[in-house]
Protein backbone atom coordinates (compact mmCIF):
# COMPACT_ATOMS: atom_id res chain seq x y z
CA UNK A 1 0.00 0.00 0.00
CA UNK A 2 1.47 3.12 -1.45
CA UNK A 3 1.23 6.48 1.11
CA UNK A 4 -0.68 8.89 -1.38
CA UNK A 5 -2.24 11.60 0.39
CA UNK A 6 0.01 10.93 3.58
CA UNK A 7 1.46 13.75 4.94
CA UNK A 8 3.68 14.08 7.53
CA UNK A 9 3.19 15.41 10.68
CA UNK A 10 4.49 19.46 10.91
CA UNK A 11 6.79 20.18 14.00
CA UNK A 12 6.50 23.69 15.80
CA UNK A 13 8.04 24.89 19.16
CA UNK A 14 5.42 26.04 21.72
CA UNK A 15 5.98 27.83 24.81
CA UNK A 16 3.65 27.12 27.79
CA UNK A 17 4.09 27.44 31.98
CA UNK A 18 2.64 24.45 33.69
CA UNK A 19 2.04 24.70 37.10
CA UNK A 20 3.94 27.96 37.39
CA UNK A 21 7.07 26.54 35.57
CA UNK A 22 7.86 28.29 31.77
CA UNK A 23 8.49 25.05 29.39
CA UNK A 24 9.39 25.50 25.37
CA UNK A 25 8.92 22.23 24.14
CA UNK A 26 9.09 20.67 20.20
CA UNK A 27 5.85 19.82 19.38
CA UNK A 28 3.71 17.58 16.61
CA UNK A 29 0.88 20.32 15.54
CA UNK A 30 -1.29 17.14 15.65
CA UNK A 31 -0.21 16.70 19.80
CA UNK A 32 -3.08 16.90 22.15
CA UNK A 33 -2.53 18.82 25.00
CA UNK A 34 -2.84 15.39 27.41
CA UNK A 35 0.11 13.57 25.68
CA UNK A 36 2.35 16.66 25.52
CA UNK A 37 1.73 17.27 29.30
CA UNK A 38 2.46 13.32 30.55
CA UNK A 39 4.41 12.11 27.40
CA UNK A 40 7.00 15.07 27.01
CA UNK A 41 6.77 16.91 30.16
CA UNK A 42 6.38 13.96 32.51
CA UNK A 43 2.97 15.36 34.55
CA UNK A 44 1.33 12.32 35.16
CA UNK A 45 -1.88 14.25 37.20
CA UNK A 46 -3.87 14.31 34.05
CA UNK A 47 -4.93 11.00 33.35
CA UNK A 48 -5.69 9.02 29.95
CA UNK A 49 -9.10 7.65 30.09
CA UNK A 50 -11.37 7.22 27.48
CA UNK A 51 -8.98 9.39 25.13
CA UNK A 52 -12.34 11.34 23.45
CA UNK A 53 -13.25 13.78 25.38
CA UNK A 54 -16.15 11.74 27.66
CA UNK A 55 -14.83 10.74 30.86
CA UNK A 56 -12.80 14.20 32.85
CA UNK A 57 -9.97 12.50 33.86
CA UNK A 58 -8.11 14.83 31.97
CA UNK A 59 -9.24 17.77 33.09
CA UNK A 60 -6.69 20.76 33.48
CA UNK A 61 -7.08 24.48 33.58
CA UNK A 62 -6.37 26.35 30.65
CA UNK A 63 -6.04 30.38 31.97
CA UNK A 64 -8.39 28.96 34.92
CA UNK A 65 -10.84 27.69 32.79
CA UNK A 66 -11.50 23.65 32.72
CA UNK A 67 -11.21 22.50 29.32
CA UNK A 68 -10.21 18.20 28.79
CA UNK A 69 -6.84 18.17 27.61
CA UNK A 70 -7.11 15.16 25.45
CA UNK A 71 -9.22 17.37 23.00
CA UNK A 72 -7.30 20.12 23.12
CA UNK A 73 -4.26 20.65 20.98
CA UNK A 74 -0.86 21.26 22.29
CA UNK A 75 -0.30 24.45 19.90
CA UNK A 76 -3.21 26.24 20.94
CA UNK A 77 -2.13 26.48 24.36
CA UNK A 78 1.43 28.59 23.50
CA UNK A 79 1.60 31.67 25.87
CA UNK A 80 -0.90 30.09 27.84
CA UNK A 81 -1.05 28.78 31.55
CA UNK A 82 -1.40 25.64 32.46
CA UNK A 83 -2.60 24.29 35.51
CA UNK A 84 -2.90 20.40 36.72
CA UNK A 85 -4.36 19.32 40.53
CA UNK A 86 -0.33 18.85 40.97
CA UNK A 87 -0.48 22.81 40.39
CA UNK A 88 -3.37 23.71 42.73
CA UNK A 89 -0.81 22.53 45.66
CA UNK A 90 2.10 24.91 45.06
CA UNK A 91 5.03 23.72 47.98
CA UNK A 92 2.64 21.08 48.95
CA UNK A 93 0.08 23.67 50.86
CA UNK A 94 -3.20 22.01 49.40
CA UNK A 95 -5.80 23.81 47.56
CA UNK A 96 -9.16 24.40 49.16
CA UNK A 97 -10.57 21.77 46.76
CA UNK A 98 -7.55 19.31 47.70
CA UNK A 99 -8.96 19.51 51.55
CA UNK A 100 -12.39 19.24 50.57
CA UNK A 101 -11.86 15.71 48.57
CA UNK A 102 -9.65 14.40 51.58
CA UNK A 103 -12.16 15.74 54.44
CA UNK A 104 -14.93 13.97 52.53
CA UNK A 105 -13.79 11.18 51.66
CA UNK A 106 -14.62 12.05 48.01
CA UNK A 107 -12.41 9.38 46.16
CA UNK A 108 -11.64 5.77 46.08
CA UNK A 109 -8.91 4.72 43.36
CA UNK A 110 -7.80 7.62 42.51
CA UNK A 111 -7.89 7.67 38.70
CA UNK A 112 -10.05 10.18 38.40
CA UNK A 113 -9.45 12.23 41.44
CA UNK A 114 -6.78 14.73 39.47
CA UNK A 115 -9.50 15.48 36.91
CA UNK A 116 -12.64 15.98 39.47
CA UNK A 117 -10.43 18.23 41.61
CA UNK A 118 -9.55 20.70 38.42
CA UNK A 119 -13.10 20.52 37.29
CA UNK A 120 -14.29 21.32 40.82
CA UNK A 121 -11.95 24.32 40.60
CA UNK A 122 -13.45 25.40 37.18
CA UNK A 123 -16.79 24.98 38.50
CA UNK A 124 -16.61 27.07 41.72
CA UNK A 125 -15.29 29.92 39.37
CA UNK A 126 -17.92 29.32 37.00
CA UNK A 127 -20.66 29.76 39.76
CA UNK A 128 -18.71 32.94 41.10
CA UNK A 129 -18.51 34.70 38.43
CA UNK A 130 -22.43 34.00 37.74
CA UNK A 131 -22.16 31.67 35.11
CA UNK A 132 -25.72 29.90 34.74
CA UNK A 133 -26.14 26.08 34.00
CA UNK A 134 -28.79 23.62 33.32
CA UNK A 135 -29.77 22.82 36.38
CA UNK A 136 -30.29 27.02 37.85
CA UNK A 137 -32.52 29.67 37.39
CA UNK A 138 -30.79 31.90 34.56
CA UNK A 139 -32.15 35.04 35.38
CA UNK A 140 -30.53 34.72 39.28
CA UNK A 141 -26.80 34.23 40.16
CA UNK A 142 -26.21 30.38 40.80
CA UNK A 143 -25.78 29.01 44.15
CA UNK A 144 -23.83 26.24 44.79
CA UNK A 145 -26.74 23.68 45.91
CA UNK A 146 -26.04 20.07 45.09
CA UNK A 147 -27.84 19.80 42.38
CA UNK A 148 -25.73 23.06 40.32
CA UNK A 149 -22.73 21.39 41.65
CA UNK A 150 -24.04 17.72 40.50
CA UNK A 151 -24.76 19.58 36.63
CA UNK A 152 -21.34 21.12 36.93
CA UNK A 153 -19.56 18.48 37.43
CA UNK A 154 -21.17 15.83 35.11
CA UNK A 155 -18.63 15.99 32.31
CA UNK A 156 -16.34 14.12 35.18
CA UNK A 157 -17.14 10.50 35.71
CA UNK A 158 -15.96 7.95 39.00
CA UNK A 159 -16.10 3.99 38.11
CA UNK A 160 -15.95 3.92 41.43
CA UNK A 161 -19.40 5.10 42.57
CA UNK A 162 -17.59 8.82 44.67
CA UNK A 163 -20.12 11.16 43.27
CA UNK A 164 -21.91 11.49 46.55
CA UNK A 165 -19.18 12.37 48.79
CA UNK A 166 -17.53 14.36 45.51
CA UNK A 167 -20.44 16.66 45.57
CA UNK A 168 -20.37 17.38 49.38
CA UNK A 169 -16.62 17.91 49.01
CA UNK A 170 -17.52 20.46 46.08
CA UNK A 171 -20.03 22.12 48.97
CA UNK A 172 -17.50 22.58 51.46
CA UNK A 173 -14.97 24.24 49.28
CA UNK A 174 -17.65 26.48 48.20
CA UNK A 175 -18.59 27.35 51.75
CA UNK A 176 -14.54 27.84 52.90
Amino acid sequence: MGTAGYRRGVETEITTRVDGITRTTRVDTRTTLLDLLRERLGNTSPKKGCDHGQCGACTVLLDDRRVLACLTLAVTTHDHDITTADGLAPDGHLHPVHQAFLDNDAFQCGYCTPGQVCSAVGALAELAQGHPSHAGDITADPEPTRAEIAERMSGNLCRCGAYTNIITAVEQAARG
